[in-house]
């Protein structure tokens, strides 16, 4: 069949703020410029504009890509429905959750992507053009990630992320070989941590023209243990780059590699989203080898990280089977005394292919009248052992409004500030405060579902 254009689309919610969108469609991005040249391209972001009116455009010889996450599937659907009242015949969905559920998404895609897609994408353009198109594109092999999917300036130049969008996107690891009960990523990215080639990585930055990212690696952290050489490398070469700032996410374990911290300073890192998890340590058994539950080794790994100037925010996940409200108190309590950077305080959220949910299903526990909407770590979709539904979201809702009371969101900002020299914080401003606001707008999210 004749292929007219190729439009892929993100569903989001957050839409913009203060002008400009939350974080650049990095995923689309890619596969937007594995589509050959003389095809025209197009990504549509809900979070950028409102894309109802723009599907009365399509016919039949447009493919329709959509990657969604498990609560914005439910939008997905929607969009393909549009897209098929416009004539579309092939809708493709791909993402973490056709990943983890194809058979749900099956319903109602006409194609179903599973694991990455880098590899299957062009194979479905060409079977497009072919009229050879299956139902169902398959690659959990977890490749070498050399070479894979680079950026075009024809996309860069479409996404215009400086101008569009709060928060840039880079990869560059993917896979955790952790196993907590509770985690998608080695469903989604697998379980062997691969790693981009440096070269790739400073060339992609250069050309995109950023100065800041936010890394959507699984655990970056974990880098400094199984490959310290490449870690060394890499953050020698970000330090010859006029970068701002950069994130990224870790677990405590990069507190004993203090010359590597000292050398992601150089590099530019400005904080760690560390996944302490929970305080608790009845719950060590649920979080793969990576936490024990005590507070004193998060404070001293929370202490040396910071040492090195790197900032910390502590990730928290409440609603473990030996949690209770006065658990969720003492986190806060912890956290107000540890000094961490930012907070993030998040609901347990049973996903689908975890063996979280299975134990759920076993013990017919699940929520089942909650939509996949609510599946967004800030709603109780399950029954929790310890605590009523009613006692664990009135708990929550104590913690934070606690947490993100704007007096304590201005505190950790100014604190996280005094780290830098004088000539630094104005490029610092963004990035000690926007942590804070962005969950504080997650937690906003319970009242407008």
């Amino acid at each position: 069949m004749e292929l007219r254009k190729v439009i892929l689309i993100h569903p989001g919610r957050e839409g913009r703020i203060f002008g400009k969108a939350p974080a650049s469609p990095y995923t689309l991005m890619r596969l937007a410029s594995l589509v050959p040249s003389e095809i025209a391209v197009e990504i549509w972001d809900q979070d950028w504009e409102n894309l109802d009116g723009k599907f009365r455009y399509l016919n039949k010889h447009d493919l329709v890509g959509i990657t969604a996450k498990t609560l914005a599937v439910e939008t997905a659907e929607r969009y393909a429905q549009l897209a098929h009242q416009a004539g579309v015949q092939a809708v493709v969905v791909g993402g973490a959750h056709a990943t983890l559920m194809p058979e749900d998404v099956a319903r109602w895609a006409d194609v179903v992507v599973t694991g990455e897609a880098y590899y299957t994408w062009p194979k479905i353009i060409a079977d497009f053009q072919n009229d050879t198109l299956q139902p169902l594109y398959n690659d959990t092999n977890w490749a070498d990630l050399t070479g894979v999917a680079p950026l075009t300036d024809r996309v860069i130049n479409m996404v215009d992320e400086r101008h569009r969008y709060w928060t840039p996107l880079l990869e560059i690891t993917r896979g955790c070989p952790r196993s907590c009960t509770f985690c998608t990523a080695i469903r989604v990215s697998g379980q062997r941590m691969r790693f981009r080639p440096i070269d790739e990585i400073i060339e992609e930055i250069k050309r995109r023209g950023i100065d800041r990212f936010f890394l959507t690696d699984d655990n970056f952290g974990l880098a400094f243990a199984i490959d310290y050489d490449y870690s060394e490398k890499l953050f020698l070469a970000l330090e010859k780059l006029p970068l701002r700032g950069w994130t990224t996410q870790a677990e405590m374990m990069v507190a004993k590699y203090p010359d590597l911290l000292k050398l992601s300073r150089r590099a530019h890192l400005d904080k760690f989203f560390i996944g302490f998890e929970s305080i608790n340590p009845s719950n060590r058994r649920e979080l793969g080898g990576k936490s024990k539950g005590l507070t004193s080794q998060y404070q001293e790994a929370i202490n040396e990280i910071q040492a090195h100037g790197v900032g910390v925010v502590g990730l928290f996940v409440f609603g473990f089977d030996a949690d209770t409200p006065k658990v969720m108190w003492e986190t806060w309590e912890f956290g107000k005394k540890s000094g961490l950077d930012s907070m993030s305080a998040t609901i347990l959220t049973p996903y689908p292919g975890t063996p979280f949910r299975d134990q759920l299903i076993e013990e017919n526990r699940l929520i089942t009248t909650k939509s996949w909407r609510y599946y967004d770590t800030a709603h109780v979709t399950y029954y929790p052992k310890c605590m009523t539904v009613e006692e664990f979201e009135q708990a929550y809702d104590r913690l934070c409004r606690a947490i993100y009371h704007p007096f304590r969101i201005a505190q950790r900002g100014l604190r996280a500030l005094s780290r830098h020299p004088w000539r630094r914080i104005p490029s610092k401003m963004f990035g000690s405060f926007s942590t804070d606001y962005g969950y504080r707008r997650t937690f906003a999210w319970r009242y407008e579902l």
